[in-house]
């Protein structure tokens, strides 16, 4: 069941910026397959010319850029009361999944950290929102279902509010992860047009978005992918590179269907469980999180 449950996902590297960038035609990829595609003993900043065009997003580095904007809509997010130990998931089946992120609010036993005990910090900063899944995430969402006010949770959110402002309401998170776009891989404008009503509705209230590429390609072109970079790099907010990060796993990490990713336990010291997506996505999520988080509290 978890193996045809699984929504398409992808992995990061953390020193992912001295690979070489990879070609639309991820069956070239093959070819650097062997090559590591995250850091087995710790994170490096990873640093790319800000400058580099999001048609090129395929290069850019799996773990996110940070900038000082991002750190100042931190900082108004702070004043204005946002839990600075909460975040939201925002999206669909990828990220609403229960083998995603749960696992660290249920204690060790359920995960292994194994090389990347760095990441205690972060599991031990925003215990609870791991396991939560909140009402801006369920498998099917698109963009139009989160901004629909008739798709709300009728006993918690108030008439008139969407999924997405009853979430930021009820839980006032500091930051947002969002991971949205196979469900509209056949309606591009209407894609980018909801993406671009959420990203408004997140940094009107000055919550930090944590932008993820898809891992799958069902539209052939990578259309979608490309406008998410395209509008991380607009708004000027993080970029989750995880299409990058399962290229170099089995089949890309996807399940013959090439949509749902591969499933595997988030053990992150088990050599079997790493050649699976799942894992790769549990692993640099929290990463990405990590890195995020890190980069906005430390002091100037």
């Amino acid at each position: 069941m978890l193996l045809t449950a699984a929504c398409s996902a992808q992995a990061a590297p953390t020193n992912i910026s001295s690979q070489p960038p990879l070609p639309t035609d991820t069956s070239v990829a093959v070819q650097w397959t062997n090559q590591p595609a995250y850091s087995q003993t710790g994170r490096e900043t990873p640093v790319v010319p800000q400058v580099v065009s999001c048609e090129e997003w395929q290069s850019w580095p799996v773990i996110p850029i940070v900038s000082e904007s991002v750190r100042e809509l931190y900082q108004r997010g702070q004043a204005d009361g946002n839990n600075p130990r909460a975040f939201s998931k925002v999206g669909d089946g990828e990220i609403a999944a229960e083998w995603f992120f749960a696992a660290f609010d249920l204690g060790p036993d359920y995960y292994d950290l194994g090389p990347h005990q760095n990441l205690v910090p972060v599991i031990e900063h925003f215990e609870g929102s791991f396991k939560r899944i909140g009402m801006a995430a369920r498998r099917g969402f698109n963009t139009e279902r989160i901004l629909d006010p008739a798709a709300r949770d009728r006993e918690l959110c108030t008439a008139g509010e969407s999924p997405l402002t009853c979430e930021l309401r009820f839980h006032r998170p500091a930051f947002a992860i969002l991971s949205l776009g196979t469900n509209q891989v056949w309606e591009p404008e209407e894609f980018e047009q909801g993406m671009r009503q959420i990203l408004d509705i997140l940094l009107s209230k000055n919550v930090v978005p944590i932008l993820s590429t898809k891992g799958d390609n069902l539209e052939g072109d990578h259309r979608i992918n490309r406008t998410i970079a395209c509008l991380a790099q607009e708004y000027d907010v993080p970029l989750w590179n995880f299409w990058l990060a399962i290229q170099p796993l089995p089949r890309h990490g996807l399940q013959s269907d090439l949509e749902h990713l591969t499933y595997g336990i988030t053990d992150f010291d088990d050599e079997h469980a790493m050649q699976s997506a799942w894992t790769i996505r549990n692993l640099t999520a929290l990463q990405a999180l990590d890195t995020v988080w890190r980069v906005v509290t430390v002091q100037p």
